[in-house]
């Protein structure tokens, strides 16, 4: 179950963009970034129209790759600036209508980030620092700690004892089918993963409860859009207001020289969430082994999943471990 191409730096509208003088749709106090019908450049030169179409989850990425010596999960943490950088940077983008040229002082325009923090890939460097992208922001990841509360979520679906992730996957037998299943780290390694669930970005899937949350791990790139509309501005329009596989947060395509681009419901002036979403009215099949041992009595997500063995649900957001 390998991935596509591993998502590491933000992925670029398959349109060309421009920013409108009102508030965003996505969050408060920003401009709101909308979709021309002009194609990206990059997109046409990476030949989207023959990429596969994917569907955008919402959630938060991860990571995992090797610390301490064996696969580890690791959380998205954006290197940011201080907020006198900040208002240095901005300064000067209003009055050059443009970042271009700006100079950011490596060892004192940013944010303090843990010991552990690496740069994402890709990530330019200079004089051996990391540099941000044009936003100020530098990607990059943080282990994920059992002890740390901030990444509770994420600690949820991975138990490094046994050195597996709680999976939702397509499944082998049928595509409409997802599944869930835990899975060695190790296959997973260098991969990234959205992390979707009930305390994850509002709960946009309708997953679990506040007394019983559900989260899980989704690599990126394996859940496809069947017959997807061309990438077109008012095809997609239509598409995702008319069509039932429409009810999706976005689509990423993935082309062939390994080039990522995206399209948003909001880039099209579009409402996200918008009623039950196609995702969360997949059926849904539980496929963990039962726990056995020593963890036998911890009622953590693997064990309350692996008590649900061979359970079909008519829906994802059906899973439930009430009682």
């Amino acid at each position: 179950m390998r991935s596509l191409c591993s998502v590491q730096q933000k992925i670029p509208c398959v349109f060309l963009t421009e920013v409108k003088e009102e508030e965003s749709r996505k969050r408060a106090c920003q401009y709101q970034v909308v979709a021309t019908e002009g194609l990206n450049p990059a997109a046409l030169q990476a030949d989207v129209d023959c990429a596969l179409a994917t569907e955008k989850l919402d959630g938060t990425c991860c990571y995992v790759t090797v610390y301490k010596g064996r696969p580890y999960l690791w959380a998205r943490l954006d290197r940011k600036p201080n907020k006198q950088a900040e208002k240095r940077f901005k300064k000067y983008q209003h009055s050059h209508r443009s970042c271009e040229g700006f100079k950011w002082n490596a060892d004192n325009d940013f944010k303090t980030v843990p010991e552990t923090w690496i740069p994402a890939h890709r990530v330019r460097h200079h004089n051996g620092h990391p540099l941000p992208d044009e936003h100020g922001h530098t990607p990059g990841w943080v282990p994920v700690e059992k002890d740390n509360k901030q990444y509770c979520w994420h600690s949820s679906v991975v138990d490094y004892e046994v050195g597996a992730a709680l999976i939702l996957r397509p499944s082998a037998e049928d595509e409409d089918v997802l599944e869930v299943a835990a899975v060695p780290l190790a296959e997973l390694l260098e991969q990234t993963l959205e992390l979707i669930g009930t305390n994850v970005n509002g709960n946009p899937y309708g997953l679990g409860s506040k007394k019983h949350p559900v989260h899980f791990l989704v690599s990126h790139g394996t859940i496809q859009i069947r017959n997807p509309p061309p990438v077109d501005f008012q095809q997609l329009r239509s598409w995702f207001q008319g069509s039932p596989e429409g009810r999706v947060e976005g689509i990423v395509w993935h082309c062939a020289d390994g080039t990522l681009v995206k399209v948003h419901r909001h880039h099209l002036g579009l409402r996200w969430p918008d009623g039950d979403s196609c995702f969360s009215d997949r059926m849904a099949v539980v496929c963990v082994d039962s726990v056995t041992g020593e963890y036998a009595d911890l009622q953590d997500l693997f064990s309350s999943f692996s008590a649900l063995k061979g359970r079909c649900f008519s829906r994802l957001q059906d899973i439930r471990f009430d009682p």
